[in-house]
């Protein structure tokens, strides 16, 4: 009829992490309880899909081997939102209407302006993130003329990158 809250104690046995919740001393014959848990766990990334709670009822009064149990799975959803973020340098480029690309040339200046593009993948939370594959399309060609002279890509802090096909063709 009234709510309570429960004295629940966190402990370890026979290696599992076990949570004891003191339902009521002395506690009347036939009483009806219900109990809602809610619980906290930390450090489900590497879990899988689900986690397993086996909950079981026991009696200090007449311990039995047939003390009510039940099992329960829940399912696991990871939570974490990805934001990419970019910027340009110089922000804006402008080239001469007489400029001309030098076909062939060795040097960087012949191939157009240098312009410098950096992404940063950041992760917003609350969860870890792993396995991400991050796909950037940048369009080289227009019209069968080159529009951006694709030099090189480098990546930081321990990510792995495929590099273009067309990255450098000049060997400039």
């Amino acid at each position: 009829q009234g709510q309570e809250k429960l004295s629940c104690n966190p402990k370890k046995e026979n290696g599992t992490h076990v949570v004891l919740c003191e339902l009521g001393n002395p506690m009347k014959a036939g009483a009806r309880i219900t109990v809602d848990m809610e619980l906290s766990v930390s450090g489900l990334e590497d879990m899988g899909d689900a986690i397993t709670f086996h909950l079981q009822l026991r009696s200090k009064n007449s311990p039995s081997p047939s003390d009510a149990s039940v099992t329960v799975t829940v399912p696991v959803e990871a939570e974490a939102e990805m934001e990419l973020r970019g910027n340009s340098l110089p922000a804006t480029t402008v080239l001469p209407t007489s400029w001309q690309r030098v076909e062939g040339s060795q040097r960087l200046q012949d191939h157009g302006i240098k312009v410098e593009h950096v992404y940063e993948l950041h992760n917003k939370g609350p969860g870890t993130v792993s396995g991400v594959t991050l796909s950037l399309a940048v369009p080289h060609l227009l019209g069968g003329h080159v529009l951006l002279y694709l030099l090189e890509l480098g990546t930081e802090g321990g990510m792995n990158c495929s590099q273009h096909p067309a990255l450098n063709p000049a060997q400039v």
